[in-house]
């Protein structure tokens, strides 16, 4: 079948994540592949996925294979594939604009990002890399807060005609003015903010849910998140924070039958801990009254790795959009948008979104 072909914004640990599990899947079978929701979508497999086209700022990234980069520090991420074939693709350099955080210049090199002495990229050579390169969908993993870059790179789609994956919390499939932009220039769209595979978010959704459905009143709750890699070093600055505040919030806020006042829920990072790296660590309560008012409560502690946990939905979310290519289907795709994102332009239950994305999948859906 022919190969899925990629290009990404950000060499980081999710891409890092995401580029292994296509190599550790293309050499496994059907029985023996743990950690996907599916093994075939739409007839790809992982290793279907090519990566054609790749854009850093980071001098140890920029200028190296594919396969090099994605193992360079300041990446931290599980190395579960160790040997990532050559792809032939060499980083190139991107834009920087508001893609480095001030702060992180004052932290330790192998923490932080380290802008290339290469001249920045302007829209006409990222598009013109994007068409030479044949690619068919563009993601977007840039920093959180990264608002002028991330529309700057989905102009630079939009003008090279290839599809759109908005994986981080700055709002695009789910402004209006831009799901449009790619309506009107026949592509589809799949965002915002990916959710993970099993993560802070979806667990908090799904024990809100239960909490409503149950009859229990959710009264107050938080969600606290440290991690040590560059995610969470970038997030250190609340500045950058507010969209993802918002999209992480209203996640959750979504399936609740009441709303809750601001003052009675905190959901957000928390923290950079170094020495955690990837493994992104979760303190959860709630707080609530069941049968007779009498209180109640859960505390939670969940520990995941944080990129692979993202490359499990990503490595969906691609051949989902590679579908919609397929059938000529444009704009947003909300069944997948629901399903995989924090932040989609409508929100449904987890139970129903994940129906809505079989049916698309099935082709049942026109959307």
């Amino acid at each position: 079948m022919t190969k899925i072909k990629i290009a990404i914004v950000g060499m980081g640990n999710c891409a890092c994540a995401l580029i292994q599990g296509i190599a550790y899947y293309g050499n496994k079978k059907p029985g023996d592949a743990i950690g996907l929701m599916h093994w075939r979508l739409g007839g790809y497999a992982p290793g279907d996925i090519k990566v054609v086209a790749a854009f850093d700022i980071d001098k140890r990234k920029v200028g190296r294979d594919v396969s090099e980069a994605i193992f360079a520090k300041p990446n931290c991420t599980k190395v579960f594939c160790p040997r990532v074939p050559r792809t032939g693709v060499k980083v190139k350099m991107g834009r920087i604009l508001d893609g480095v955080a001030a702060h992180m210049k004052n932290y330790d090199a192998e923490c932080s990002f380290l802008p290339a002495a290469a001249k920045e990229a302007d829209g006409q050579s990222v598009v013109k890399a994007l068409k030479q390169s044949g690619a068919e969908v563009l993601l977007n993993y840039l920093p959180v807060g990264s608002e002028k870059a991330v529309k700057f790179y989905a102009q630079c789609a939009l003008d090279a005609r290839v599809a759109f994956i908005n994986m981080m919390p700055v709002f695009i499939a789910s402004s209006p003015d831009w799901s449009a932009k790619f309506s009107e220039r026949g592509l589809p769209i799949i965002g915002d903010d990916i959710k993970s595979q099993l993560g802070a978010t979806i667990t908090h959704r799904v024990l809100a849910k239960l909490f409503s459905d149950r009859g229990v009143k959710l009264e107050k709750t938080y969600q606290l998140n440290t991690g040590g890699n560059t995610d969470f070093l970038n997030m250190l600055d609340p500045v950058r924070l507010k969209d993802k505040r918002i999209s992480k919030t209203s996640a959750v806020t979504s399936v609740l039958g009441q709303p809750l006042a601001s003052r009675n829920i905190h959901i957000g990072p928390s923290d950079y801990i170094p020495w955690l790296q990837d493994n992104k660590v979760c303190f959860l309560r709630m707080e609530g009254k069941v049968f007779g008012d009498v209180p109640m409560n859960v505390e939670l502690r969940l520990s995941v790795e944080d990129s692979p946990n993202s490359a499990g939905v990503g490595i969906d979310a691609i051949r989902c959009i590679k579908l919609a290519l397929k059938r000529k289907q444009t704009g947003v795709l909300y069944a997948p948008s629901a399903y995989f994102m924090k932040h989609p332009p409508r929100q449904y239950p987890d139970d129903l979104a994940r129906q809505m994305l079989e049916d698309f999948i099935a082709g049942k859906t026109r959307e």
